[in-house]
């Protein structure tokens, strides 16, 4: 399934496990113009812009390329479509693959399952993990948690935004990071002007659309939902399993959809 293919209906029974699935990966010999870049998201003080396409699509696309710059991300590192969760599919992702990125629809299913989830928090210290507070600001939120918790492998530019945020808050605690992040005027701008743009303008103002991420952090698969109290930690894992690894835990998540 190609990029554009990436709709669903406004009612979305059922998520298409390729409908939503992101990974962050090294180009290494690959040309950054035969990968489908995605779309990054929003992040505001108390209230952000939804990037969707209509009302059910969240488009991902150039748009994250156009915020990493924006942010002063290195360009060595890239958001590709995870185009399927068949191994052939799986196994054409560019390596490494440092993180994952879910969409899926918010459902009265996962919220119970997300509580499920909560004796499993961690509370590494060696983990970065911020709340989200600002509405519609999920995206952002993981695309947050995929390059802190990477911060060795991107190259940033010189007076990176985000190099910037993420120095000032790394002592700080998962709710004054969250604080920290919706009164930054340059990462509020960078992101209101990607969501501005093109079809990433939102049509309605109810949104049903959630984005987490799974990183590998020191050989441990971590899950980040910024409406959770902190990372939930899934095992073991390693460069060359990551991906398959972390297949496992997106099923898991896509079968309430299918199944309850």
């Amino acid at each position: 399934m190609q990029a554009e293919a990436f709709t669903s209906s406004a009612s979305f029974p059922v998520l298409s496990p390729v409908s939503g699935l992101k990974g962050v990966v090294g180009l290494g010999q690959h040309n950054a113009a035969s990968l489908s870049a995605d779309r990054g998201d929003r992040v505001c003080m108390c209230r952000c812009f939804p990037l969707i396409h209509r009302a059910a699509v969240f488009i991902f696309l150039p748009a994250v390329f156009q915020l990493m710059g924006s942010l002063g991300v290195g360009e060595s590192w890239r958001f590709v479509d995870v185009v399927g969760l068949e191994d052939e599919q799986l196994s054409a992702v560019p390596k490494p693959c440092c993180a994952l990125m879910l969409l899926f629809p918010l459902t009265q299913q996962h919220e119970s399952f997300r509580q499920q989830q909560t004796d499993k928090v961690a509370g590494d210290s060696e983990v970065y993990f911020l709340k989200q507070t600002a509405v519609n600001s999920c995206g952002t939120i993981a695309l947050l948690h995929a390059v802190a918790n990477n911060k060795s492998k991107p190259a940033f530019a010189s007076g990176s935004v985000l190099k910037k945020f993420l120095d000032e808050t790394a002592n700080m605690s998962a709710d004054d990071r969250a604080k920290h992040l919706e009164q930054n005027q340059a990462i509020r701008d960078a992101h209101n002007e990607v969501a501005s743009q093109g079809q990433c303008r939102p049509e309605a103002d109810k949104i049903n659309f959630h984005f987490i991420a799974f990183v590998n952090v020191n050989g441990q698969l971590y899950e980040f939902d910024g409406k959770m109290n902190g990372p939930v930690k899934h095992g073991d894992t390693k460069d060359d399993s990551f991906i398959a690894v972390g297949k496992i835990m997106v099923i898991k998540i896509l079968c309430q959809f299918w199944i309850c």
